[in-house]
């Protein structure tokens, strides 16, 4: 039985190419400059010295590949090294570090850097293309954490007082047995969460919380049930937030284990990931090669350069 990893995809540059334009262009090749989908005025240019993948488009004259408009293009890194750092990201439940692709791979430290923000920018997938979550007797769990560095490890004159001061917010609503949407909120207040869960949650959906006072409100819009933490209480009959804290659990081990340290300027793009690999985990009958695959066929519009990630 030999690894998934040998599989010719993964280090044949022609292979590589040939996998990915089967998922991006499933419906047929069509022009990133002009659109034209009408395969007899594009050609495949060949030739001992033609790109590999090399197509032409003879309505508007261009030349493309099918990495023009998606995360790969102007990569000078190879295709089959690019589909090895996606299995690697979405087969990794925690995550991967830059520093580990970096050794894995060959590639620099920057390069790695670079191509897991990238591949975690087509992991993101847009409100207009997801349902409500819940539904009619279906329980949606609400909640919020907070990540960032311990107290204990920034200088004294830095130190807050306690709690989640100086600390990202991390909001986060899943449905059971179903998916998870993560957000990062510069406050977790009843204001500011009403809107997110009107936008993301069916409203004849049940939700559990806990007793935090932000979410005393929920019951305007929806029905609530609330596990009174501050007494003990963690699960009162189908009443609990045992899943979405499941969830968060995962998601600290991945920031504090792998990660270690990430900025609120991309946190948003490192729930993405989590998201993503929850959204499409085994118990949803997804394994290590689907998800993969579904990173490859979501690479379209989703460009993203070092300049536009923030990085200094």
């Amino acid at each position: 039985m030999s690894s998934i990893l040998s599989e010719k995809h993964f280090h044949d540059e022609a292979a590589a190419y040939r996998f990915v334009e089967a998922r991006v262009w499933a419906n047929g090749i069509t022009c990133p400059h002009c659109g034209n989908a009408d395969e007899a005025k594009i050609g495949k240019l060949k030739g001992n010295s033609t790109r590999i993948g090399v197509h032409k488009c003879y309505a508007c004259r261009e030349p493309f590949t099918v990495k023009v408009g998606t995360i790969f293009e102007s990569s000078h890194v190879p295709l089959h090294l690019w589909l090895q750092a996606i299995f690697l990201i979405a087969s990794s439940k925690k995550g991967i570090s830059s520093n580990q692709l970096h050794r894995t791979l060959g590639v620099t430290l920057k390069t790695a850097w670079f191509m897991s923000h990238r591949i975690r920018e087509a992991m993101r997938m847009p409100l207009e293309d997801q349902g409500a979550l819940g539904g009619g007797g279906k329980a949606v769990e609400v909640d919020e954490t907070y990540v960032g560095g311990k107290e204990s490890n920034k200088p004294i004159y830095k130190r807050r007082n306690k709690g989640s001061q100086g600390k990202a917010a991390v909001f986060s609503m899943v449905e059971r047995g179903g998916e998870v949407r993560s957000m990062h909120l510069a406050q977790v207040t009843s204001a500011n969460l009403r809107p997110i869960l009107l936008a993301h949650v069916d409203d004849k959906s049940v939700i559990m919380t806990d007793d935090a006072g932000m979410y005393r409100k929920l019951g305007d819009d929806f029905a609530h049930e609330v596990v009174n933490h501050s007494a003990e209480e963690y699960v009162r009959g189908d009443a609990h937030t045992n899943t979405i804290e499941s969830y968060f659990s995962i998601l600290k081990r991945g920031i504090n284990g792998v990660y270690h340290h990430i900025s609120q300027q991309h946190l948003g793009r490192y729930l993405a990931e989590f998201d993503f690999r929850y959204n499409s985990r085994v118990a949803l009958g997804v394994g290590d090669t689907a998800r993969a695959e579904r990173i490859v066929t979501s690479v379209v519009g989703k460009r993203l350069t070092y300049q536009t990630t923030g990085a200094r």
